[in-house]
């Protein structure tokens, strides 16, 4: 049971999740209510944002990378013309804590690096994207790291996989392997090979005060969430 007088209802994707939590009790200020935070993944399978969102879920705004909040606008589960672009993050390597610090510092050492590693773990979001169908391709390595890379889901961190030994490499957001305890060694993909993703949020559709909502995604995006935004490994969004 939702009260939407009581309570601001935010979805976002693993990469904003830390700026999340740490923008909370701004948000609850500003709006004078409880912040529910419905899920800090985009998810895979019936959990997923867009399978909550094709259900109709209760939700305020929804933060996740820029090119699935299009793809959102144009489902209909976002209000046209409510997006506003929020941060960027780049993509990192990360090894269990104690593990030799990996050596990515040329297109050449990140390809070696990746061969050496039994398993590689990655996630639904952008950064496994582009890991398994650009990366791997562009360094000529495909069809030997594909086969023993560890899909890692339902809102799991690959670095959690990592630390628990079950994979040698933790592959995704920066953001979202900082917090991760039990690894070390972030190390941000080397030059070219690295793919910078935006991370916007939009209205929902169903919000039952979007006047509201379309505030909290001016605090998200104005000068006074920056530094927290930086604190957590992200860069404030700084485009047009």
């Amino acid at each position: 049971m939702t009260d939407s007088k009581t309570e601001f209802r935010v979805m976002t994707s693993g990469a904003f999740t830390a700026a999340h939590f740490k923008l909370l009790p701004l948000v609850e200020q500003l709006t004078g209510k409880k912040v529910v935070t419905v899920t800090t993944s985009i998810g895979t399978g019936d959990i997923s944002i867009p399978s909550r969102l094709s259900r109709r879920e209760a939700v305020d705004i929804v933060i996740v990378a820029d090119t699935v909040l299009d793809q959102f606008i144009e489902a209909g589960y976002i209000v046209q013309g409510s997006k506003v672009r929020v941060a960027s993050s780049g993509i990192g390597l990360a090894v269990r804590a104690g593990a030799p610090a990996p050596d990515m510092g040329t297109a050449d050492a990140l390809r070696q690096t990746l061969l050496k590693a039994q398993c590689i773990a990655y996630s639904a979001s952008e950064s496994g994207k582009y890991l398994t169908t650009v990366l791997f391709q562009r360094l000529g390595i495909a069809e030997a790291c594909l086969p023993k890379s560890r899909f890692v889901g339902g809102g799991e961190r690959t670095g959690d996989v990592v630390a628990r030994g079950e994979a040698d490499l933790a592959c995704q957001q920066l953001s979202e392997l900082y917090p991760v305890q039990g690894i070390e060694h972030i190390t941000p993909l080397p030059g070219d090979l690295q793919k910078i993703s935006i991370f916007s949020a939009g209205v929902s559709a169903w919000s039952e005060d979007t006047q509201q909502a379309r505030e909290v995604l001016a605090l998200l995006s104005g000068a006074q969430a920056r530094e927290v935004i930086r604190q957590t490994g992200l860069e404030p969004y700084q485009g047009a």
